[in-house]
This record gives structure tokens, sequence and C-alpha cells, in this order.
């Protein structure tokens, strides 16, 4: 009789070629399938040519070639894609078989899938994928959620798969029911979104203001990257700065400034929206893509508006360790309220999340990898309650030593006309943040003024609103009090 399969995987696209390859290297056996049949077979001949494969043409066969209970992995595009598949798979399941969404998709829509699926009497999973490529292949960050049943079935396979930390540890655990693990992956991106956003902030104000060279840049990126900053996107900056075309200049400089987005980033903000939390500096890098979108436009504005010619006097060796200091102090406050949107995201959909945990899975295998996570798991560790990242020990102590650096950069960027909406929003919130008292008074003047929305006040207990007839005009009626 034919040996059965460990799992199975449906999509045979960049990451689910890859991360077959990488179950197959950690000893398990693999069944694949892909819509385009001829996928199958050119990878069963190519890549996966004398591995331990099984190959399948159709869903059928492939539920039929694994082992009980049977395991399907889909790693195809998000949205109706996905629910055509599992529509498709399960006819050919058992109670108590397990379906998992590795794609990027939207937390709600796994929410409502998880429940579909354990009506049907099945288990479901869906989890973010971290790492591209290489990560695939390699070991890859990986946060699961959904049926917590499934879990121990399919932990084995999902730790022993993904990136360790340096003590062994699996940068893979439980995150938590229904959307909970596509949710910490969607924060995942926004956080990325940010970190990407504040690294080519830094990089144009030592082009544009500072006037260096790449190789100039090449070198301050690969000394940063020995440093606190250490992590995979300031090495890839490193990497790309000094990488030469064939005619010996810079790529970069050859590329055009549009930048793409998958939505990730967009959902991000659209959830912090929704649970009222300020995530301002990822919502900044996600506007910043949408203005780079604008090429053709930002060309024409460039030929009718104008502003200060950039122009640098002083030390530029101190000039850069205040852009470092002020990038690490920006990517402070990027985490603080990522993991404040999680913590919001945790009480409104009853999840337990471990936030030092999550950290940990950070810390290996995806794209904001990077020696500073072991001290955000340090942070939650000591203080499981940790309302912000900022009022951490070492935190606090990190920010208020850039602050410093963080002002001149930021107010030297403004001055000259460089726009750096990520470092500057990080600013404003971090002093945000720390003030007692906002003018959010005048504010709420202002809406019991034009709609009678009411107030409370200093000088009485909290929770009693108050109306003021502030034209002589109007009556006692006041709106009801309600927060969006």
């Amino acid at each position: 009789m034919k040996e059965l399969a460990d799992i199975g995987l449906i999509g045979l696209a960049v990451m689910g070629e890859n991360l077959v390859l990488n179950m197959e290297s950690k000893g398990f056996k693999v069944a694949v399938f892909n819509r385009t049949v001829s996928k199958v077979d050119k990878f069963i001949n190519g890549r996966g040519a004398g591995k331990n494969f099984i190959g399948a043409h159709s869903v059928e066969e492939l539920v039929k070639s694994l082992k009980r209970p049977r395991k399907v992995m889909m790693l195809v595009k998000a949205g109706d894609a996905v629910d055509s598949f599992i529509e498709q798979i399960i006819p050919h399941l058992e109670p108590g078989d397990i379906i998992i969404d590795g794609g990027n998709t939207h937390f709600p829509d796994t929410n409502r899938r998880t429940k579909y699926v354990e009506s049907k009497g099945f288990l479901y999973i869906g989890t973010g994928v971290s790492g591209g490529e290489e990560g695939a292949l390699l070991g890859p960050s990986i946060m699961p959620g959904g049926s917590n049943a499934a879990w121990e079935q399919v932990k084995p396979i999902f730790q022993a798969i993904s990136a360790k930390v340096d003590d062994g540890s699996p940068c893979c655990e439980w995150v938590g029911e229904n959307g909970a693990g596509h949710f910490v992956k969607m924060v995942h991106n926004g956080i990325e979104y940010g970190d990407m956003q504040l690294i080519t902030e830094a990089y144009q104000i030592m082009k544009d203001y500072l006037g260096m060279s790449y190789d100039e840049m090449h070198d301050v990126f690969k000394d940063w990257n020995e440093t606190e900053l250490d992590s995979y996107l300031i090495e890839i900056t490193r990497d790309i700065l000094g990488f030469r075309d064939e005619d010996g200049e810079p790529i970069v400089e050859k590329i055009l400034d549009k930048a793409g987005q998958k939505g990730t980033g967009k959902w991000t903000g659209i959830a912090a929206l929704e649970l009222g939390i300020p995530l301002t500096l990822i919502g900044e890098a996600v506007f910043s893509r949408c203005l780079s979108a604008i090429k053709d436009e930002r060309v024409e504005a460039s030929k009718i508006l104008s502003g200060p010619v950039p122009k640098f006097e002083g030390d530029k060796k101190a000039f850069i360790n205040d852009i470092k200091n002020a990038l690490y102090a920006s990517k402070i406050v990027s985490y603080a309220q990522g993991y404040a949107l999680m913590s919001a995201a945790a009480k409104e959909y009853g999840w337990d999340l471990n936030y030092g945990g999550i950290a940990l899975m950070w810390r290996g295998g995806c794209i904001i990898r990077s020696v500073f996570l072991a001290k955000i798991k340090e942070a939650f560790d000591n203080n499981p309650n940790l309302k912000n990242l900022l009022l951490d020990p070492f935190f606090k102590e990190t920010i208020e030593g850039a602050q410093a650096s963080w002002r001149r950069v930021s107010a030297a960027a403004i001055t000259n006309g460089i726009p750096v909406p990520a470092l500057t929003t990080a600013l404003a919130y971090f002093d945000g943040y720390r003030s007692e008292r906002l003018p959010a008074n005048l504010l709420q003047a202002q809406r019991d003024y034009f709609g009678a929305h009411m107030y409370e006040r200093v000088d009485k207990p909290r929770g009693e609103f108050f109306h003021t007839n502030w034209t002589g005009r109007g009556g006692d009626t006041a709106s009801s009090t309600y927060i969006v």
C-alpha cells in the first residue's frame, strides 16, 4: 500500500513551492496540488524530483493521499479562491480533519471561515506565514490561530519548519482563536510598512540633505547593522545601496519611485480606526505609498510648487548618528502602536494573546526580524500587563536618550523641505502620549458649540456630561453621548 502523506498543500506558487520543500527537508511526506495541474508535474519532475512528495491531480486525490486526521493547507490568493477551495475540500473530509489557510487573509474572513468549517464538523486554522521566498524555504515565522483543537495536530510540522532563535526556540506558537493568527500577521505587516518607510526617510535625508554617495550610505547601513538597529531590513538596505547595475551605476537610482502595496498595511490602519487606536506611524507609511503612487501628478507639481533647497552645515558624522537615534526612537513608537492595537483587538475579540511570545515569533524568519524584538519579549516577560512599550524602563530610557537627536533630525528635515512623515508623526505621538493635557478640551467645546455633543469637566466626577448654551439662542437639549 502506498505510504500516505503527513500534510497536503494546495498552491505551488513561490511561497507554496518553497514551503513544501522546507517540510520535506524536515522529514515530512507532502502531497501537493495546484489548480493549474501542469505545475504539479513540473514540480514533481523538477525541484521535487527524487524527494518525498506525492503529486495530486485533483483535490479529491490530494485528500485521499493524506494520513488521518487529514491536514490540507492552502497557499492561494486571499479572497474568493480560499472560499472556493474550502468548498472543494469539505466533501472529502471526515470529522476532525483540518483545513489550513496560510495566505495573507484579512482576519474577519478567518473569523467567518473558522465558524463555518467548525459547523461542518471539521477544524480550521488561519495562519500568518512571514519571511518571503527565502523564509518559506529555510524557516519562516508562523502565526497560527483558529480552532484550538487543531493546534496539537499541526504543531510538530509547523514548529519543525519554522525559523529558530539562538536558543533553538521555534518562531511559531499558537496565537489564539478564530482570526487571531491572521490579525497578528496583519499587524506584523503594518509594522513592516512602518519600518520600511522610516528607513527610506533616513536614506533620503542622507542623500538629499547630507549629499552622501551610495557607497557612503552603504557603509552607514553596514555599520548600523552591527548596532541595536541590527535587522533584516537594515541588512537588505545595506545590500541594495551597494548593488550596481551593468553600467556600474547604483541600480536603486534607476528604480521608479512608485511604491506598490497588497493591502495588509491598509487593513492595519482600518482596524486601528475601528478600535480607536492611534496607529499614526503605520498610517503615514501607508499614505506615503499612496503619495508615491501619484508619480505623474508629483512630476507636474514639482514644476509649479517650490520649497527650500536642502543645505547642510555642520558635523556630518554627528548628524548621521542623530539619524540613527531618530530611526531607532521612531521604530520603538511603531512597535508600541502595533502592540497597543493587538491589545485592543484581544479585548474586543476575546483573544488571550501572549505578547512576549509574539515578539519571539518575530525574532526570526520574518521580514521585521531584529535583535530589537528580544527587548520587547523581555518587557512583556517582566510585565505581562504592560499598557504601552514606552512605559517599560528600557524603552523609556532609550527613547528619552534619543530624544534630542530625534528633534534635531525632524527640525532639519522640515526646515530643508525633506518629507519625513513617519519620523515626525512618531515624534508627535511621543509628545502627545507624554502630555498630561492635550487641546482636546477646546475640541470638545467646539463639538458642544455646533452639535450639543456635551463634555466632561475637570472639576466634576468623570462620567458626568454637561452642555453649554454658547450663543444664548440654544436650548437645554443636548445630543446623546456616544463614541464611534
